[in-house]
Order: C-alpha cells, then structure tokens, then sequence
C-alpha cells in the first residue's frame, strides 16, 4: 500500500518505519524544516539546544524498539546513565541528590525517615509489577474495544494496579517525610496532572526512574530522532520537509487526497501523528470528525510550558545535568496550573545543563541551559510576561548558584504557548498532550481509528497510550499494526 503519515514526531516516525517495514511505501509529510516533532534541535552561536525532551526514561521501550527492527540503540548512539540522577533544591535551597540505584536510594531515604529503606523496597516490589503488567502488557492494546481488557488475567492484573486509587494516597501508605514525598510524586508531573488526580498504577513511573536509571544520549536527545530517521531510511521511509498540509480531502467515506502547501499526494491509507484536534478541526470537514468542540473543551490538557534556552559564556558549579526547583510550594502552583489556571505566582521550575555531561554542546567554558517553568494551557501569552518570568526563575537560580547568570547571557530564546501552536498546531498550546487521568485512561481516550473514514488513523499524544516520548513510540507501532491488520 502506498501511505502517507503526517508529522514526523516519534510516533510518526515509529509507525513510518513499521509499515515501510512491513513493504509498504511510505512518505512522511513534514511541516518544519527538521524531522522530530516537538524533539528537534536547533543551533547557535556553537551552542546546540534540544528543543523538547530532556529526560531519557524506560530504556527498555527504546532497546525493543529498534530490536525490532534488528537493531540496537547503540548503533546510533551512546548512552551514559546519570549519577546522580538529579537533584531537588527545596526551601531554603537545601539541596538532596538523588543517586543512582535502589540500594543508595534506600539508604537516602533511611536517612530522612527511619524505617522508610523497608518500605522503599515493598513500595518498589510493588511498582516493578505494575511496570511489568502496564508497560509490557496494558499500553499495548489499541484500546478500541472493551473486549480487548476482558481476560481473566488482565481483570486480575487490574485490581493489583491500584487503578481506582490515588497515587497521593499510595505513596502515602509508605511515607510520611515531607521530602520525600515530592521526591516521589515529582515523576507524575510529566503524566500532565496532580497525583491526588492520577491513578497509582502509575507509581511504574518511579520504578522506571529509580530502578531503570535515567539517562543520556552523548549529542543531545535529537541523537534519538536522528537515529529513528537514519532507521526509517533505510527502510524506504521518504521524509518530505516543510510540506504544511492545509486539507484532506475524503470520497465515498475514504481519504482520497493530502494536500500541502507544496504539492497534492494520494494514498491508500493516512496517519496522523498530527496534533489530533487539528487534524479533525482544521483538516478535515465537519462531517468526518470523531469529536466535536465540546468534548475537546472538557478534555483535561497536561501543562504547556514556557521554555529559555540559554547560551553562558562561563561554568556554573552548582547545578547537576538536572536541577528541580520544588523551593516554593507545589499545591500553589498546582492549583495555578489545574484549577484555576493562571500564570504562576511563585513558580517551580526545571534548569538541564546537559553541557554538564556533554562537552560537545557548548563551546569550551560555557554553559548550555534549559529552563522549564510547567504551565497552564491556553493562557495569554506575551513577550513581557515571558520576561517577567526569566527574571523570577533567575533570580532564584542565581541565589542557589551564588554567583551572577544574567549578564555572562550570550544566547537567550524563549518558548512558550504562540510557539507550540505555531510549529505543531498543538490544542491549547499543550507541550504533553492529555493528563493521565483516571477517565482519560486506555478506551476512555480519543481513538486511533476514525470512526468515519475508512482509512484514517491517530497517533501519538492525544490518543493511545498518552503522553511522554516512549509512549510516543508505542503509539506509532500499536497503530502500524491496526493498519497492517486491518487494511
């Protein structure tokens, strides 16, 4: 079949290598001038910044994902586990490294709470199993029919989940230090809600950080996408840059045409790994939607973010490759993002210095800085209040820092709502997709087959599994093979 894919993302990229795989031609329509999606890469002044991703989790999803294909991640490039993992600067700025390893994990925790290394290893039993069951098992299935969860094994599987459960409640069955309670829900902030909101299965999170290691790629997180690209390749994948598609035409319930802003292409079958609303609202006609503007206006968004990247002409010796600012109270912040969404009044926010680990993103002696503030979608969105901003974070940052960052500034660019719009037509200007909520879960999520035209599938971070970059990966194969089976 000859099958046109739409964005070249992660997922877009996994699901153009499986079916180009499979013997399919396949062409990817991509709108800007680097493939990547929301992990592309960008250069200046020596400096080279990653746009999105920064944190490389669940290595396992990346190793199977080009075994697969009968290749290894190490082909296209080399990993260094980060020791220590992070560190978490708190009121105060005292500061607490996470290190690499349950074992001095353990130790770090007895240190804060007597008797919390006994209930950190029951706390990790129990998330290894969910890990093994969620990652290996539930993410997996297309999540088109409620038959596809009705084994006796998964209706098992589920109750030792702890679906209907909080993850606040969970990992407060295990904890009372204050401490380390935001050590531990800090890996569901990147599930896009609160954990009060988030259903404990998810504590598969903190077994992916804490026992699977975090990690880094030497070059950048674009190495990955560079890799994908050099794999989709070789498999008789065409990439076509800036080719913007405006319109799908459908005839006699199929897609019958993608037109760009250069050029017609036909098909037999189309994916989206688009922004999903886009797709159905700018894209498509009325009549061929799954989903109508209401249902998208009840969708609960993961935050948008606003981002800086920062060249430094000189070292910073405080910070780690990641530094997490949970120096103000998080509840406030969450309430600004969730429940009455508002620019922050005392923001936490993320500084990377990969250049840390790296010496090749940065010139000799200077510093490349990635700033992250997690923010409420669809706010107003200005220069004057990204600089407002800047020079909160900054200001703190300097003080953890003891030394003066602003003026050794030679690079500064900022990112926030207008740019996620602009380059990914993303929904409310979100940078993670859906929150993982409990009724955004599996079949309660947008589906990744029109339910209109024939010959149309979703993938990525509107739609099944979620959000977060390995999900991504799954997305794009779990919907290759709904193609495949299907067409």
């Amino acid at each position: 079949m000859k099958i046109i894919v739409i964005g070249s993302g992660f997922s877009g990229l996994a699901a153009a290598t499986s079916l180009a795989d499979k013997g399919h031609e396949v062409i990817i329509l991509e709108k800007n001038s680097v493939a990547g999606g929301r992990a592309r890469v960008f250069y200046e002044q020596g400096f080279t910044f990653d746009m999105g991703p920064s944190w490389y989790w669940m290595p396992d999803v990346f190793d199977n994902y080009f075994a697969t294909f009968g290749k290894k991640t190490s082909d296209y490039y080399n990993l260094v586990r980060l020791d220590p993992s992070y560190s978490v600067i708190l009121e105060g700025n005292e500061t607490i490294y996470l290190p690499a390893g349950v074992e001095k994990l353990g130790d770090l925790f007895e240190s804060m709470e007597v008797g919390s290394r006994a209930k950190f290893q029951e706390f990790m039993r129990q998330a290894k199993y969910k890990y093994d069951v969620g990652i290996n098992n539930f993410v997996w299935k297309p999540s088109r029919s409620i038959s596809e969860f009705l084994s006796i094994k998964l209706l098992y599987d589920v109750t030792r989940l702890d679906v209907f459960q909080s993850f606040s409640s969970h990992i407060r069955k295990f904890f009372k230090d204050e401490k380390i309670l935001k050590i531990m829900e800090f890996p569901i902030l990147f599930l896009g809600a609160t954990p009060e909101n988030t259903p404990a299965m998810y504590s598969l999170m903190n077994y992916a950080e804490m026992e699977m290691g975090t990690w880094y790629p030497m070059g950048g997180m674009h190495e990955i996408v560079k890799g994908m690209v050099s794999l989709a390749e070789e498999k008789g994948v065409k990439i076509l840059l800036n080719k913007d598609v405006q319109k799908i035409e459908v005839q006699d319930d199929k897609v019958s045409k993608v037109i760009t802003n250069d050029g017609e292409f036909t098909a037999d079958v189309v994916v989206a790994s688009a922004d999903y609303h886009h797709v159905e609202d700018k894209l498509l006609g009325e009549k061929y939607r799954n989903y109508d503007e209401k249902y998208w206006d009840k969708r609960v968004m993961a935050p948008s973010s606003l981002l800086f990247y920062l060249g430094v002409n000189k070292r910073i010796e405080k910070l780690k490759h990641h530094n997490l600012f949970f120096d103000e109270d998080f509840k406030v912040h969450a309430h600004e993002i969730y429940t009455e969404p508002k620019w922050p009044s005392k923001p936490l926010f993320y500084a990377s210095a990969p250049s840390k680990t790296d010496d090749s993103i940065a010139p000799e002696g200077c510093e490349n800085l990635f700033l992250l503030i997690p923010v409420a979608p669809d706010l107003e969105d200005t220069d004057e209040i990204r600089e407002k901003y800047y020079h909160i974070i900054m200001e703190r940052l300097e003080k953890y820092c003891g030394e003066n960052i602003r003026d050794s500034v030679i690079y500064k660019r900022s990112y926030a709502h207008q740019d996620f719009k602009s380059d990914y037509n993303a929904f409310k200007g979100n940078a993670y997709g859906l929150a993982n909520t409990l009724m955004q879960t599996a079949l309660l999520k947008p589906t990744l087959k029109s339910k209109k035209v024939k010959n149309l599938y979703y993938t990525g971070q509107l739609t099944v599994p979620g959000p977060g970059v390995p999900p991504s990966l799954i997305s794009g194969l779990l919907v290759a093979g709904e193609v495949e089976k299907e067409m």
